[in-house]
């Protein structure tokens, strides 16, 4: 029998991204297909009680203050009374975490660090270091996520590019949801760049806007390389498969913007769901024949190695 809140954590995962619910469904460990339709929709209502409830900050770090108390709560074995729905996901996921370390803590924590970066920085202009670290904080939630949910308990390497494909995703995702975030007071570009530019946040169409996204998508595209490097050596199909699936959504938003000569839009949905679906499973079966012939010692690394002196943007 399925615990209580799954059937709602599905039903929301499912309404809110197709590919994130495919993912946990085929891909996830069979035990925590549950626990990933609960942290998908748990995140999704605390995000959107963020930028869409709550209309003054300190509200919006209360609140994130207090879903921050209520972790360390349930991680100590204390479950309060008259919990919210969604704060019941949270719980029953943590009630399921069997290690130490195992990485969900990890994950929790560094993704309320973001929604707490949103709450805070809502209406203002942010720095290069700021938005640097916002985009490493995401991706190596989203990493710890990843190996979690799927072949739990693995040891995974846990190299210097061991985040770099999460990382490249977040930069796409900003640059994807520029216009959308700038009218609820969200700038994902930086203060520093605008000032030494003299363009405003909205000046989205001006040249020097537009080298600034191509200056972005030249750093994913190194990201993604890199990334690929150290998902390519997992030992894991499932894992190398989520990877790829999640990298691969945001190179299409890169090609995109680039077709467009840099010229960000409104929206980047699929306008073919056919074709999204029919491209994730081009690029199950090209990663399953790799990882195959890996296996039977054909595999061949490519030559787009990292030098000693490369370092993440």
């Amino acid at each position: 029998m399925r615990e209580p809140g799954a059937a709602l954590a599905r039903r929301i995962t499912w309404r809110e991204s197709k590919q994130s619910y495919l993912t946990m469904r085929l891909l996830v460990d069979r035990d925590l297909v549950d626990d990933g339709y609960r942290a998908y929709a748990y995140f999704r209502w605390a995000d959107d009680v963020v930028d869409k409830t709550l209309g003054i900050r300190e509200e919006r770090v209360a609140f994130i203050r207090g879903q921050r108390a209520l972790v360390e709560a349930l991680y100590a074995g204390r479950r309060p009374e008259a919990l919210r729905e969604e704060e019941t996901m949270l719980a029953d996921m943590i009630r399921n975490d069997r290690w130490d370390n195992s990485g969900l803590r990890s994950y929790i924590d560094n993704f309320l660090t973001i929604i707490e970066f949103d709450a805070e920085r809502k209406g203002r202009l942010v720095t290069e270091e700021e938005l640097r670290s916002y985009t490493d904080i995401l991706a190596l939630a989203v990493t710890d996520a990843i190996q979690y949910f799927v072949k739990n308990g693995h040891p995974y390497a846990a190299d210097e590019w061991r985040i770099a494909g999460a990382r490249a995703a977040h930069i796409a995702h900003m640059l994807r949801d520029m216009r959308k975030d700038l009218p609820e007071g969200y700038c994902n570009i930086p203060r520093e760049y605008l000032e030494r530019n003299g363009i405003a946040p909205g000046d989205v169409d001006s040249p020097a806007f537009r080298a600034w996204v191509k200056s972005r998508i030249e750093s994913a595209r190194e990201q993604f390389r890199l990334g690929k490097l150290y998902i390519d050596d997992m030992d894991v199909l499932r894992t190398k498969i989520a990877a790829h699936w999640y990298c691969a959504r945001f190179e299409h938003v890169l090609d995109a913007i680039e077709a467009d000569g840099y010229r960000l839009r409104n929206e980047y949905g699929e306008r073919h769901k056919v074709i999204a679906y029919l491209r994730m499973i081009w690029v199950a079966v090209r990663i399953t024949a790799r990882h195959v012939a890996s296996k039977s010692g054909k595999r061949v690394r490519s030559p787009a190695v990292a030098s000693k002196d490369c370092r993440p943007s």
